[in-house]
């Protein structure tokens, strides 16, 4: 089996004995919330799923936090368990809206109506982190600019992503079917959760190879759904077993490729899709599976 595995690992990421370890660093969002959750399940003991999961296999992780849904007792708890485990609290915005829909100055106000609840927790850590609610960094490029130089002011770098499997598409799949109490489909859940990640690993580095012609340190972004709590342990070990290192989002982010993400003084970084226009090449997409997901259990 360890044979196999490492021959795998070889064919993913090219085999040069002398090549740098993948380094892929772990971020999750909608802290401390992800719904939709199976019958009798709730977001406290997710939380602690996924706590215990990355605390045992010593995964540094950054988490990204809405303090909209920091409501009761429970959820605080929740959040300061990640904080006792020794894990970093970032800033997802207040209630997640998409920066497109906002003015600037509510875009101000999601971002900082958090902050007292961050700073609190994450005294003494590196807690201005930046990650954007579905990713949208504004509708257009004078949106973009003044978002981000609101960010600076309030001395925020961006988490960017360069690795994503969509976990989330998962979770209210996953709560269909433990509410059915329909066990195969479960087991079906879990191989294609497995199958969407190695996909991407592929998706990404191929990105990352046309791009900028080496791996870079990828972002992986994953939320505190109680499905990417129950799958962890295994997401953790395949990344291992690929040959990654898992690191953490600050050491991810010295890498240059990265600049434009925590230095907000820069131009906003080109999306992919724009940087493969001006190389003309043609990127990997990995499969799309919604329309399984969107049916099991329905």
């Amino acid at each position: 089996m360890n044979r196999l595995l490492a021959a795998a690992a070889l064919l993913l990421f090219g085999g040069a004995a002398h090549a740098k370890q993948p380094e892929i660093a772990i971020t999750i969002d909608d802290l401390p919330v992800h719904a939709p959750y199976p019958p009798g399940v709730t977001p406290l003991e997710v939380n602690r799923r996924m706590i215990a999961a990355l605390k045992a296999a010593h995964v540094p992780a950054t988490a990204f936090v809405n303090g909209v849904n920091a409501t009761d007792s429970a959820t605080m708890q929740a959040l300061r368990d990640w904080r006792a485990a020794g894990f970093v609290l970032g800033n997802h915005s207040w209630s997640h809206p998409h920066l497109s829909q906002l003015t600037i100055r509510q875009f101000e106000e999601q971002l900082t109506m958090g902050e007292p609840l961050l700073s609190k927790l994450g005294s003494g850590t590196d807690w201005r982190w930046f990650r954007y609610p579905f990713l949208d960094e504004g509708k257009d490029d004078e949106q973009r600019i003044a978002a981000r130089k609101v960010l600076a002011k309030h001395g925020y770098r961006i988490a960017a992503v360069t690795m994503s499997f969509s976990d989330w598409a998962f979770t209210p799949a996953y709560a269909r079917c433990m509410g059915k109490g329909d066990k195969a489909a479960v087991a079906k859940l879990e191989r294609l959760y497995l199958k969407a990640a190695r996909e991407n690993i592929a998706a990404s580095r191929d990105t990352a190879r046309k791009l900028y012609g080496r791996d870079i340190p990828y972002l992986l972004l994953m939320h505190v759904s109680a499905m990417s709590a129950r799958m962890m342990p295994q997401v953790i070990g395949l990344y291992r077993n690929a040959g990654c290192r898992l690191v953490s989002l600050p050491e991810a982010e010295s890498d240059a490729a990265y600049a434009g993400y925590t230095d907000l003084g820069l131009p906003p970084p080109q999306s992919p899709q724009q940087l493969a226009q001006k190389k003309y090449v043609q990127l990997m997409r990995a499969p799309d599976h919604s329309a399984i997901l969107n049916s099991i259990c329905s």
